[in-house]
């Protein structure tokens, strides 16, 4: 008795799985015309071959058939098995391993036994492959049209948008709003999606926000109304092209700022959330190193100046976090409220204008764009097109650091001429929030020695030194 496997596959489905289920009976009868025994039907329902995706269903006919369980293999038309010279060689490896010879499809058989039926295997992979490659080709050419005409082409729900991608939901655009505000101002990724969570705002798929998510949503092109070809998530690879057809969430100099501090390679997405409010700011006043975030071994948060392997301290400084922090704190509040500030930071931002710079960073974007047209078309050589995109890149990439250290005097927004407007704020803020405020005015906090034998907090210990 020879035991069959019956494969189907199809890469698009339109969820009734019609196309896998007529696949199934045309396999299901071959094999009864050839006396054959049906022993499993593996199945890849919506999934292509040629994306080199994982097949699960593919993954178990292989195993199977290394196994011993499986005598025959049969198929609709080879390429539903293969659209890979590459796979299909592996293919047959496996069963020359397990001595399997019968492949049947229902388009025409192919005996893996002789060498004439794998030459017939390997044209109709090659020509498969062909196929593939030219529907991608032309599938390519027909996005980057319609990203050059700002029009949608496809896709799931996007954040912020209905169903057509072309219509504001406007509760979820107030949302993406509200989190860009949040982020500009200093709050974290981790924190806002934590209190969205809480909130109890889903994502497009119903699932809980994350913070690969939420900054996917926040530097999409998208979200200014902007069309880009390539990979528009948490990369810098997408280049806008035009103008959307669709209504923008935020403006785009906004975008440039999210983008310029949210894609920051140093940035790190999985790092412990901050417990200490003057972690990196605070420094120690015989050795200059920057103070360690230690309890002490009652549990008391403290600032150290550690020394031995990993660290540069002289291990001389300790003290005490919550009433430095309370302190700094006090002297930031009412240092905003001097009315001399605001004209101090202006000076310190000198010629950094956010929305100059973001004009910077779209019109660098546009220049690489116009030199890879023009290496494509032949008009400068290879060598041309490195040099200048390297002196580009430089370019955009000193430009997208600047616009992101804009961003540290919008964490003070709303402050400005309100006396007293920080100090009410103060105590509902979210640690984030409150060390970006503090990193706008402060330059560093400098400890100095405890006098011996006092054993209270003495404020003379601690010196200030502002940015503004």
């Amino acid at each position: 008795m020879t035991r069959a496997a019956v494969y189907t596959r199809i890469s698009s489905d339109d969820g009734t799985a019609a196309g896998v289920a007529r696949q199934e009976a045309d396999c299901r009868e071959l094999a009864g015309q050839k006396g054959w025994t049906v022993g499993e039907v593996y199945v890849d329902n919506d999934v292509s071959a040629y994306s080199g995706k994982a097949r699960p269903a593919y993954r178990r006919l292989l195993a199977d058939l290394e196994a011993g369980v499986v005598d025959a293999v049969v198929v609709w038309h080879l390429d539903r098995l293969h659209r890979s010279p590459a796979e299909l060689e592996r293919f047959f490896e496996v069963v020359d391993r397990a001595g399997v010879s019968k492949l049947a499809t229902v388009t025409g058989d192919v005996d893996l036994g002789t060498n004439d039926g794998r030459f017939h295997a390997r044209i109709l992979g090659a020509v498969a492959r062909k196929e593939s490659d030219d529907k991608s080709r032309r599938l390519r050419r027909k996005h980057l049209e319609l990203a050059q005409a700002g029009k949608v082409s496809g896709g799931g729900r996007a954040f912020g948008w209905e169903p057509d991608r072309l219509t504001l939901k406007l509760e979820e655009a107030e949302l993406i709003r509200e989190a860009a505000s949040r982020v500009l101002a200093g709050e974290s990724l981790r924190g806002i999606c934590a209190d969205w969570n809480a909130r109890g705002v889903k994502t497009v798929t119903g699932t809980a926000w994350s913070m690969t998510v939420l900054r996917r949503v926040l530097t999409a092109w998208r979200t200014c109304g902007v069309r880009a070809v390539g990979k528009d998530t948490a990369t810098t690879s997408s280049e806008p092209v035009a103008d959307a057809v669709w209504p923008p969430i935020l403006d785009r100099a906004t975008v440039e700022r999210l983008r310029a501090l949210l894609l920051d390679r140093g940035r790190q997405l999985n790092r412990s959330p901050r417990r200490y409010l003057l972690t990196g700011m605070i420094r120690c006043s015989q050795c200059g190193a920057k103070l360690v975030a230690r309890p002490r071994s009652d549990k008391r948060p403290c600032y150290v100046c550690a020394t031995g392997p990993g660290f540069a301290g002289c291990g001389k400084i300790r003290v005490l976090a919550e009433p430095v922090e309370d302190l700094v704190a006090e002297a930031v509040i009412q240092r905003l409220d001097s009315p001399h500030l605001a004209a101090a930071l202006a000076e310190l931002a000198g010629d950094n204008d956010g929305d100059d710079l973001a004009s910077g960073i779209s019109d660098s974007e546009r220049r690489l764009t116009e030199l890879a047209e023009d290496w494509a078309h032949g008009e400068i050589s290879r060598a041309e097109w490195l040099a200048a995109r390297n002196v580009i890149e430089r370019r955009l990439d000193a430009a997208r650091k600047a616009l992101a250290r804009t961003t540290r005097t919008t964490a003070l927004d709303g402050f400005f001429g309100a006396e007293g407007a920080l100090r009410i704020a103060w105590p509902a803020m979210g640690i984030d929030r409150r060390r970006a405020v503090l990193a706008a005015v402060l330059d560093r906090v400098t400890i100095r020695p405890a006098v011996r034998g006092r054993n209270r907090f003495d404020p003379a210990r601690v010196d200030v030194t502002w940015r503004a």
